[in-house]
């Protein structure tokens, strides 16, 4: 563990400083060449699998109040829509007819990354028994991840900054690509609304005989991407809310297994891993997104969420496999905490 100037302690568990003092990327980085080339030798088929939603799905802001489906739109060319447009009104000799437009994108609403600079916690980072908002590897709000308000003094910025550490573009660069372990808690528990602990994983793991090594990126299949794309963009507020397996966050033998095993993404076709809004916690003080805290702030896991895995799960589980080669990187959008996803899956 190097020495940091950032933070004199660390959360207990964590792994803050063990990949460099100015790591940015967490697990990630246990996705090794060796990694990649186990993932590619899952390639048996050349058959490969588009994991993503369509990105206006779920449909409405019924799921998160506060994310919304894409807005798309035509670019403006001489004050007119640029779609459809015959080049010739400004030239006669030219015969182009040309389409171009612009997207406004809530980045988390569909098929997503979760980057490490998502959920940081309350915590005495400094050592001086005050808590101070801070992220993975002791990176600070209003220092390194930047919003137009700063939520201690009430001021307010001209403008946006984002993330200047921890960004979605570090993991872009780093390209997301190697072995991933396909979970089927579907199969064994279908559609129901289940809390998912250690011992519920450990049976499926056990009866499915998957195992999970160190590098891997874990996918879970619940079921939820299916029901949604059944409701055709028009859900159930009430069934989102309570259909379909996630994980307890507040197990924390599971979270003990997600430690141990060096898995380095966990990644669910639900709405946010875990089970959200989670367990009440016996502490005076906690996490509302445990499972969150323990990856993103403690680990340095990336989490994905409203992955679309029941078609890969469904081919995976006839053959008898879990293993595939996964490729899954976001875009390399600087300064964003989050963003849209259009991994694919080969076997």
């Amino acid at each position: 563990m190097s020495e940091n100037k950032r933070w004199k302690r660390r959360p207990p568990g964590s792994t803050w400083g063990d990949f460099g003092a100015d790591d940015q990327l967490g697990r990630l980085n246990l996705i090794t060449p060796a990694k990649v080339l186990e993932g590619i030798a899952e390639v048996k088929e050349g058959r490969s699998f588009c994991l993503s939603l369509p990105l206006d799905y779920p449909g409405g802001n019924k799921l998160n109040p506060r994310r919304h489906p894409p807005e798309l739109r035509p670019t403006v060319r001489g004050g007119k829509p640029n779609f459809n447009y015959p080049v010739s009104r400004e030239d006669a000799r030219f015969t182009d007819v040309v389409c171009d437009d612009v997207v406004l994108l809530t980045l988390q609403y569909s098929t997503q990354w979760d980057t490490l600079a998502h959920v940081g916690q309350m915590f005495d980072a400094d050592g001086d028994g005050v808590p101070e908002m801070v992220f993975y590897n002791g990176y600070r709000a209003g220092e390194h991840i930047l919003g137009p308000l700063d939520w201690a003094t009430g001021r307010e910025a001209a403008t946006h900054a984002g993330a200047r550490a921890l960004g979605v573009e570090n993991m872009a660069a780093k390209a997301i690509q190697g072995r991933a372990v396909m979970i089927d808690i579907e199969a064994h528990h279908g559609r129901e609304r289940k809390l998912v602990g250690y011992d519920e994983l450990m049976r499926v793991l056990d009866a499915d005989k998957v195992e999970v090594e160190a590098g891997d990126m874990v996918c879970l299949r619940t079921g939820f991407d299916r029901m949604l794309l059944e409701m055709k963009r028009d859900p159930d507020e009430k069934k989102l809310h309570n259909a379909c397996a996630a994980l307890d966050g507040r197990d924390e033998r599971l979270l003990n297994w997600i430690t141990k095993s060096g898995l380095a993404s966990l990644i669910s076709d639900n709405y946010a891993v875990e089970a959200f809004p989670s367990r009440p916690c016996a502490e005076d003080h906690c996490p509302a997104l445990p499972l969150h805290a323990h990856c993103l702030f403690k680990l340095g896991v990336n989490l994905g969420e409203l992955w679309y895995l029941s078609e890969l799960a469904d081919h995976l589980r006839a053959r008898r496999r879990s293993r595939f080669l996964l490729t899954a990187p976001p875009l390399r959008l600087p300064g964003a905490v989050g963003s849209p996803a259009t991994p694919v899956g080969t076997v």
